[in-house]
């Protein structure tokens, strides 16, 4: 036992010393905790949830639970990158070539990030019957709406997946104990099959379906989804894979 827990304490290149500033562990942990935690989970409410367990979709439609989620979490997760940027900011001059590509990738993950917060804002209106103004971008699917799915939801998978190899780099160039690396690895593959047993299923619904509806009777809601793996359904289709929502639980009469 005592062999295995030195074994995991060891930094990943076998050496026996390992040392590091403070301000390097504060950053690996912020950054850790925005990119390895937050932000994914951000982007798994988002993707799978637009529809909650239990809601009877369509007759309830536009449950703002996974929009309050997803918002949350990324502007939480972008907030925990911006001190992870001033705890490295000065601190990493003269270092060695795999920090400092550590360092450039961290910063086009940055810019990454910066897009999708600026495609957010620049998402247009919403429109449609719950609105006060019918016509709308998103009702609409107008051009600035389409543009909008298709850089918001590429640049947050790209930011993601760059965030990995942007992470593993910094674990390198720290020379991490093997039980971080293992950590790490473990957890992203739980999130990995979590991902994948809920789009096998069928959760990622199309954000119209999931405000509007199975068909508004516009344009709109019969052009195909932006993005891969998106299901539209009808409601008998939605039924069928996911079952009717239970019956709300009565109270215990009094004998």
């Amino acid at each position: 036992m005592n062999e295995l827990l030195q074994w995991l304490l060891t930094p990943i290149s076998g050496s026996t010393h390992h040392e590091i500033a403070p301000w390097a562990y504060w950053h690996a942990r912020v950054m850790v905790l925005a990119w390895a935690i937050v932000l994914p989970l951000g982007i798994l409410v988002a993707r799978f949830f637009k529809v909650m367990p239990g809601q009877n979709w369509p007759a309830v439609r536009d449950n703002k639970a996974w929009w309050h989620a997803h918002r949350g979490l990324q502007y939480a997760g972008f907030a925990l990158m911006l001190l992870g940027v001033a705890l490295a900011w000065g601190n990493a001059r003269g270092a060695h070539p795999v920090a400092t590509l550590h360092g450039a990738m961290g910063w086009g993950v940055l810019g990454l990030v910066i897009v999708q917060i600026a495609s957010a804002w620049a998402r247009g209106t919403k429109g449609g019957p719950t609105s006060a103004q019918m016509r709308g971008d998103h009702f609409d699917m107008t051009p600035t709406r389409v543009t909008f799915e298709h850089v918001h939801k590429a640049g947050g998978y790209i930011a993601l997946l760059a965030s990995v190899a942007t992470i593993l780099l910094g674990l390198f160039a720290v020379d991490a104990p093997r039980w971080m690396w293992i950590v790490l690895v473990a957890w992203w593959l739980v999130l990995g099959a979590v991902f994948a047993v809920l789009q096998h299923r069928g959760r990622c619904m199309d954000t119209y379906q999931a405000i509007w509806g199975p068909d508004t009777g516009t344009p709109a809601s019969q052009r195909p989804p932006v993005g891969w793996g998106v299901r539209r359904y009808t409601a008998d289709q939605w039924q069928q894979k996911f079952g009717p929502p239970p019956p709300p639980r009565m109270p215990h009469q009094q004998r």
